[in-house]
């Protein structure tokens, strides 16, 4: 079943500024900030190299977005049922081939960006780039598309959380550390439950379409639980971090998130269905910001 379209009302832009999901762009950010701040000295930044990062991360986030607006069209998830905000080509606003474009035009100035990041890191950025567009592109497209196979969750974790903090370590210092590789995992643990509770939300319009999310396969209970342990997950680490030498006590600055956390852990935790996980939706990449600004300061100081 397809939705009626419904325009997204304003100018053409806005209507790719909605589509390009700007609530979602922070999530690219974190991971370079993060990884920056846990490689090297705030005084000893590489500034256009950080630059450039956040540039191509965002870009490939973008990417990402318009690239799953498409291929979920095509593959018919957009329903009317669908309790998420309403995609560009959902509303009728532009032609699935103008997204499509889009997705390869964002991809592309990734890309271009990429080859300044390949000159300053070498091939080991050039494997980064070229999986994170691939993983982008195949999160919902291609022949074994992965978040149609419960697979989206560890594609996040991985190329969101640890791979995208530690190849921005790397480009500053040209190695990666236990240091980073442990400021990895909250982050990592943090922006997968940005998408648990979203898939939290669409698992009944999931699996009415054949979307076999990993909240399709484990069931609600589960799906709740899992976002709580990887919200919770993320605050143990800084105090593991501090504990074993490899951070000052200023990493403890991340706490001050623990108070959001564990509100979102609860209202999910007890039930939270509809509207009410749009909210915890919402807040949950708020706490990934909050918490990535926090977890960059306490590296730095």
């Amino acid at each position: 079943m397809s939705t009626t379209a419904v325009p997204i009302a304003g100018p053409q832009w806005r209507s790719w500024l909605h589509a390009s999901r700007p609530a979602t762009l922070p999530a690219a950010a974190v991971p370079v900030l993060v990884g920056t701040a846990a490689a090297t000295s705030l005084s000893h930044v590489h500034v256009v190299t950080f630059a450039a990062a956040l540039a191509a991360s965002v870009l490939i986030q973008i990417g990402t977005n318009f690239s799953n607006d498409y291929f979920d069209h095509r593959h018919g998830t957009d329903t009317e049922a669908r309790l998420g905000p309403i995609r560009l080509i959902q509303s009728g606003s532009v032609s699935a081939h103008g997204v499509l474009v889009a997705a390869l035009a964002s991809f592309g100035l990734a890309a271009a960006i990429g080859l300044y990041l390949i000159y300053v890191g070498g091939w080991p950025i050039l494997v980064i780039g070229v999986l994170s567009i691939l993983s982008g592109v195949a999160y919902t497209g291609g022949p074994w598309p992965l978040g149609y196979h419960g697979l989206g969750d560890l594609f996040v974790f991985v190329f969101f959380g640890l791979v995208a903090v530690c190849g921005s370590a790397y480009l500053q210092t040209f190695h990666i550390t236990g240091r980073t590789v442990a400021a990895a995992v909250p982050v990592a643990l943090l922006v997968t439950a940005i998408l648990i509770v979203n898939n939290l939300r669409d698992v009944d319009t999931d699996r009415q379409t054949n979307k076999k999310t990993m909240a399709v396969y484990i069931g609600k209970p589960l799906t709740r639980l899992q976002y709580t342990a990887f919200v919770l997950l993320a605050f143990l680490v800084p105090p593991i971090m501090w504990a074993t030498g490899l951070v000052g006590p200023w990493i403890w600055l991340t706490w001050l998130a623990l108070p959001l956390g564990l509100t979102l852990a609860q209202m999910v935790r007890r039930g939270a269905e509809g509207a009410a996980l749009n909210v915890a939706l919402k807040r949950t990449g708020q706490l990934h910001l909050f918490f990535g600004l926090l977890l960059a300061a306490g590296l730095w100081l």
